[in-house]
């Protein structure tokens, strides 16, 4: 735990201005992945049924294509406005996994394949914002903020 800490304090210290900006995109585009989860739900469930090396069944289907979607959802919304951003990085790094690991690799690892490239670009986005951490232009940054104005002048 100690190792943890030490590189969020590192981070919280060593985050450049222009980071917020790639924090924001990286929201908006897990955000936008969960919409489109949403929306194509039969698609997604048609290829768990076809490719899947696991034995799901329908209601499984239906439940892991919900769950995704929500953390995608709920997850960009919070990387995008930098709200327990460190938190939904970590809860979006298993499901990047899966994604390129189970689902985008069984495509081929091709330039062709643009979703396994954004899902790796996704992956290491994600790992970089779980170091440097929300930045300054962040929900976070304006709690913590308030909290030691409140501290200091009761």
């Amino acid at each position: 735990m100690n190792m943890v800490r030490r590189i969020e304090h590192w981070g919280d210290l060593h985050h450049p201005k222009w980071l917020d900006i790639i924090r924001i995109i990286l929201g908006l585009i897990i955000f936008t992945k969960g919409i489109i989860f949403i929306s194509s739900t039969n698609v997604q469930q048609d290829w768990i049924f076809r490719n899947s090396s696991f034995d799901f069944s329908g209601l499984m289907a239906v439940v892991l294509i919900h769950i995704v979607a929500f953390a995608h959802v709920i997850g960009g919304m919070l990387i995008f406005m930098g709200l327990l951003t460190r938190l939904a990085v970590v809860i979006q790094m298993p499901i990047l996994l899966g994604a390129i690991f189970f689902v985008n690799i069984t495509k081929g690892l091709s330039f062709l394949n643009s979703e396994l490239w954004l899902s790796i670009i996704v992956f290491l986005m994600l790992v970089l914002i779980w170091i440097v951490g929300s930045g300054s232009f962040s929900a976070d940054s304006w709690v913590r903020e308030n909290n030691n104005r409140h501290q200091r002048y009761p």
